[in-house]
């Protein structure tokens, strides 16, 4: 097998792709048991394994090869990768124990639909195309006109009445934020 994966190696070294994905698949189940047991997260340790492969085929031409392995190096790798993870989350969750936590919303954020998402989807569906693309989009009447079909005075109305409905339903909504 030492021969075998020396040879491999040789592949790698020389920059060869598919023998480096060769290699990933002789060694990736250690390298993730090794950094699963660092950090104790799925997704953390892929994150390890995926920084320490990275790393191999950055560094390949002075990689430190033991007994015809490249083993022993993905391990060390791998630990040093999960000390750092370790570490950048550490920073993260003092930085978040830092930050003050936000005492009162002012307004409802886009991605609840209590505001502009839920008003817009309130309009029928032939006025809120015409608003997408010609206030949202940026398209000229005339180019909304020959998306969808249909007159420019039709879009030209269509705007209109989607602009005075949405105008009513944020007025309304505005009003539930006080």
């Amino acid at each position: 097998m030492r021969d075998a994966e020396a040879a491999l190696w040789q592949r790698v070294r020389a920059g060869d792709e598919s023998a480096l994905g060769d290699v990933f698949d002789l060694h990736q189940g250690r390298v993730f048991r090794h950094a699963f047991r660092l950090l104790g997260d799925h997704e953390d340790a892929k994150d390890a394994v995926a920084v320490a492969f990275f790393e191999l085929w950055r560094k390949r031409g002075s990689v430190h090869v033991v007994d015809g392995s490249v083993l022993p190096w993905l391990l060390v790798t791998v630990a040093h990768a999960s000390r750092n993870l370790e570490r950048s989350a550490r920073r993260y969750r003092a930085l978040l124990a830092k930050t003050p936590a936000e005492r009162h919303v002012d307004a409802p954020s886009a991605s609840d639909e209590s505001g502009v998402l839920a008003a817009l989807k309130k309009l029928p569906e032939r006025e809120r195309a015409v608003l997408v693309l010609a206030v949202l989009e940026g398209f000229s009447e005339r180019e909304v006109a020959e998306a969808l079909g249909i007159a420019p005075g039709t879009v030209k109305s269509r705007l209109a009445r989607a602009k005075a409905r949405l105008r009513d339903e944020m007025a309304e909504v505005e009003a539930s934020w006080v």
